[in-house]
């Protein structure tokens, strides 16, 4: 067996073994932590695993780590502990559990646990690259126990389960989403029978909770490469059952020589490239819903071929419901996804045209904050394998964002405050809240956003008092 020793160079192991060898208790640690440092991959999230109380090998570790660690936060219905520290400039989090065995009742992923053996954990283990443990007793320090051989699943970028594949995944649906996360997250590979398994119990996933789920759908959308999550979800089945309306997308269609593209394909192309781009959970969000509208909105015209108007607009309206059933948040979060997907289509059409100092101005002024965002979503947008059009759209682009530079610093549209207030007009012609007051402002908004006068109080006013005249006000 090897020893990994070498890997385990943090002091925090020698504490952690010299503690367990004072209660006489044989400790691991498993999984995650294992695995990424054979991959050479950072972590500073370690699971204990101690043959005996995994709350009591915590409270001695803390007393033990002194003022480096926070309290222990002890979960007494699940036997856990957890612990934070701080240590070489690394903020690290230990969760302590007793070794066990489960057993699953059919209708609930709520296992029943008894206390086990270091065996009976690994057994429990999702796939066999986190069935991985490494000794910290001070006999067998570093000793790697491998019972399934995960680390050849490393080598050969594989993920499969350690036992029966289909009970694996009736116990418990979520290691489902679970071995595709994985898949995105490191690029492996899911082992055939292994994938074979999950598309045949797919349909277990509904006793799920969706904020399990979508935990572990965001983790892929954040991967490096995020379609290949999406694909696998939709290839066995998973897909259809947590987001139909991107199933939907799939497929082209044809009426003599006019065709539209696979907007599912599509779609997952412009994931991919917003995600070398960015982090933003909620911008690759607007870029996964970008055209979830289109179903809804196809029309065909013998001349000009297949047509999708109004889908930004259909498609902003399917987000809240969308969020809602997923358990995303609805709060600013999902505006601002709402946002996205209804202007997605305007910087595209200033690119495709001669671009105005209006357009421009009334472009910013609906996006906002977020301006810089959606130019980042619509950029990624352009997936046509035309090359001369790529480069002209994406000359175009850099066109569309020099001139928000300058309105920007000109007119200060981001974020328009107009320059001359209701309570400004009702305090200066003596009147109550009134249609007239609606009337001028939005008067003095359109003049600003289509250049007619600077974005300024005394322009406004001037504005402001011919307007007013015009609907028969009287000033004081």
């Amino acid at each position: 067996m090897a020893n990994l020793s070498g890997k385990l160079d943090s002091p925090i192991f020698g504490t952690l073994g010299r503690v367990a060898d004072e209660l006489n208790m044989e400790t691991y640690v498993v999984g995650g932590f294992v695995r990424d440092c054979i991959m050479h991959r950072p972590c500073v999230d370690i699971d204990i695993v101690t043959i005996g109380s995994g709350i009591e090998l915590a409270e001695k570790v803390h007393e033990a780590l002194g003022n480096k660690s926070s309290a222990v936060s002890v979960f007494r219905n699940f036997g856990t502990a957890m612990l934070h520290f701080t240590e070489g400039g690394k903020q690290w989090q230990l969760e302590f559990v007793g070794a066990r065995k489960e057993s699953y009742n059919r209708n609930s992923r709520k296992p029943v646990v008894e206390n086990g053996s270091l065996e009976d954990d690994q057994n429990r283990r999702d796939f066999t690259i986190n069935a991985l443990a490494i000794c910290l007793n001070r006999e067998r320090f570093g000793l790697l126990l491998d019972p399934f051989d995960g680390i050849r699943d490393i080598e050969n970028h594989i993920i499969q389960t350690p036992r029966d594949a289909d009970i694996t995944f009736s116990d418990d649906p979520l290691r489902m989403l679970r071995a595709i996360r994985f898949a995105c997250q490191l690029d492996f590979s899911i082992a055939d029978h292994t994938f074979e398994a999950i598309a045949r119990n797919a349909h277990r996933i509904e006793i799920v909770s969706m904020e399990r789920n979508i935990e572990e759908i965001n983790k892929m959308i954040l991967s490096p490469h995020p379609s290949m999550g999406f694909r696998l979800m939709d290839k066995c089945g998973l897909l259809e059952r947590i987001l139909p309306e991107l199933v939907r997308l799939k497929g082209t269609e044809s009426v003599g020589e006019k065709t539209h593209k696979d907007n599912f394909k599509h779609a997952l192309e412009v994931l991919d490239n917003i995600s070398k781009k960015t982090d933003n959970l909620y911008l690759r969000w607007a870029a996964i819903l970008h055209d979830i509208g289109k179903p809804y909105c196809k029309k065909f015209d013998s001349r000009t071929g297949f047509s999708f108007h109004g889908h930004e607009l259909k498609g902003s309206r399917m987000v809240r419901h969308i969020f809602k059933r997923l358990r995303l948040p609805l709060n600013d979060k999902m505006k601002y996804v709402e946002k996205l997907v209804s202007l997605h289509l305007r910087p595209i059409v200033l690119a495709e045209d001669v671009v105005t100092d209006s357009a421009v101005r009334r472009l910013v002024f609906d996006a906002g904050e977020d301006i810089d965002d959606l130019i980042t979503l619509c950029q990624a947008d352009i997936t046509s394998k035309n090359y001369n059009k790529v480069r002209q759209y994406m000359h175009n682009f850099e066109i569309v964002k020099r001139k928000i530079v300058e309105i920007e610093e000109k007119d200060r549209i981001r974020n328009f405050q107009p320059p001359v207030s209701g309570e400004d007009i009702m305090e200066m012609y003596d009147v109550s809240p009134c249609r007239e007051i609606g009337v001028i402002k939005t008067r003095i908004k359109d003049a600003i956003l289509d250049g007619l006068i600077p974005n300024e109080r005394e322009a406004a006013l001037e504005l402001m008092h011919a307007e007013a005249e015009k609907l028969g006000l009287k000033r004081r």
